[in-house]
Formats: C-alpha cells, structure tokens, sequence
C-alpha cells in the first residue's frame, strides 16, 4: 500500500523526492563537503543518490512535504528501494518489452519533453526582474483605486428598511439599528461597519449607492440587491495606495506563466503541420460540423 495514498509513486528513483529531506543532508557538513551527492542506498548494486530525492522534490502533496524531515528520510527512501526492486523484477521478465507497457512509457518520456521545452522557454520570462518589470508597467507611479468606507444594514423587506431610514433621520443610531434589525451577521457585530472597498468589490447596485453618497450620508431611499434591502451609510471616500510588489509578485508571475506557455504552444503549432480525423479514423469533412438548414415556416 502507498505510503502517501494521493501521491503517485512512479519509477524510476529520480521521479521520487522531497524538499524536506535536503535540510538534513546539508546538516552534515563533513559528509557534503566530501561528497556533494551521496549514495544513500544500493539496490543490486544501483546506487540511489541524494540527488535521487532532490531531482523531483515539487512531486509530494504538501501534507508530506511538511513532515519532519527526520520522519520522512526513512519512508522516502524505502519508497525508492522498493521501486528499484520493482524494476529490476519487471526486466528480469522482460515487461518492459510489453505494448502495453512500451506505449505508457514512451507516453512518459514525451510528456517529459514537452514539459522540458515549456520550461526551458519559459522559465527565462519569469525571472524577478521581469516580474518586476511587468509591476512597474501595471503598478508603479499610478494612482490607486478609489474606494469608499461604509456600513449597511440588511433587512428583508423595504418597509423595515424605510422604518429604519426614518428612525435614522430622528437621530437613531446605526450601529445599535444594525444590531437589531440587520440579516447580515457579519457586518451587525462590527454596527454593520464594512470596511473600505472598491466599487468591483460589491454588487452594482450597492456599490453605485454607495460611492455616490457624500461622507457620513445615509441613502434617502432603501437599495434593493439579490441579498435583500439595505440601508447604506458612506463614512469616508479615499484612493487607495497602489499594491506592493510583494502583494502582486505571485499573481503577476501566474498571469505571466500563463501568457508565455500560451505563445510557446502557439509557435510550436505555427511549425508544424496537423492533421485531424473523425474519431473513427476517416478524413474530416466541412460538411462535419455544418449545421443544417432552418425548418420552413
């Protein structure tokens, strides 16, 4: 049975590693000094080095990553012995030679090298200085949003919220009304109070009402949403700072990944000539997809 049970355990021994296990070994300066990667077992004779666990160390479920890396050493690296004895059980029987097995491999090894030219085109465009970059273009030098701190009061008829907006208007407090009437319990602890917000942060119809209102201005008339009725007061209106690098740094790189594995895919498809079938092996036909002609009236 897996050790990790959602984590697949394939062979050979440089698919299988951890991060974790790192810490250790660098912790025995004398051994690292003298050997760089160290075997740490031998199966037949085929060594399992160190480099063994570092070569796929992204492939563990977090879960198992976050083991202590005394605890996870010794399940790992009989993973890796087991695997190894694996394969050598299935050469002496010559499995690799089955089709079946022969297809799954060669699968492996080009799902392998498409991986490995997506990473050799793309890595350089991610660099923190690009990153960077792409942040000073998008961020930098340019105002903030504007948003609006404001505080509401949920109910789920407009009666109760134009009693509520009366009762406003003789000097009633809203923290104390939200408190009582409103059906948002979040925001009734806080007196209804929800921070600042941009105006994509909300539904339109509420945002709209809100921004529009003056500081401290409570609206005239209740604003209907999918939620219910609300009674919105606008406290302060501001422009937010822009982002840090910090805060953008990850999303910026996603959005980035994303674009250049898309233009790598687009130019290695420019290069190549391709050929689609019918499902059942025939040459596609224009008339394949045509959609057929309206009925008369």
């Amino acid at each position: 049975m897996p050790l990790f049970p959602d984590c697949s355990w394939g062979p050979p021994a440089r698919l299988l590693a951890a991060a974790a296990l790192f810490g250790m070994i660098a912790a025995a300066p004398v051994r690292a000094q003298t050997d760089p990667d160290p075997v740490l077992a031998k199966v037949n004779g085929q060594p399992i080095h160190a480099s063994d666990l570092k070569a796929a160390a992204d492939t563990l479920p977090a879960q198992a990553r976050a083991l202590p890396p005394k605890q996870l050493y010794p399940m790992l690296l009989d993973q890796l012995i087991d695997a190894q004895a694996l394969i050598i059980e299935a050469k002496k029987t010559g499995l690799e030679n089955d089709p079946d097995v022969k297809r799954s491999m060669q699968m492996a090894e080009d799902r392998t090298l498409a991986s490995a030219m997506l990473s050799k085109q793309v890595r350089p465009q991610l660099s923190d200085e690009a990153v960077k970059a792409r942040y000073d273009q998008e961020f930098a030098n340019k105002p903030g949003e504007p948003e609006v701190h404001a505080r509401h009061i949920l109910v789920s008829d407009e009666a109760t919220a134009d009693k509520i907006i009366a009762d406003l208007k003789k000097g009633g407090d809203f923290a104390a009304l939200s408190k009582q009437y409103s059906k948002d319990p979040g925001a009734s602890k806080q007196g209804g109070d929800l921070g600042f917000f941009k105006k994509t942060d909300m539904v339109p119809a509420f945002a709209d009402a809100a921004f529009a209102l003056k500081d401290n201005e409570v609206t005239p008339t209740p604003v209907k949403t999918e939620f219910g009725w609300h009674v919105i007061q606008t406290l302060e209106h501001r422009t937010a700072p822009p982002p840090t690098f910090e805060q953008e740094r990850d999303q910026l790189r996603q959005q980035m990944l994303q674009a250049a594995v898309q233009q790598a895919v687009i130019k290695a498809r420019s290069d190549t000539k391709v050929e689609r079938f019918n499902l059942d092996g025939t040459p596609v036909k224009t008339t394949d997809t045509a959609e057929p002609p309206p009925a008369a009236k």
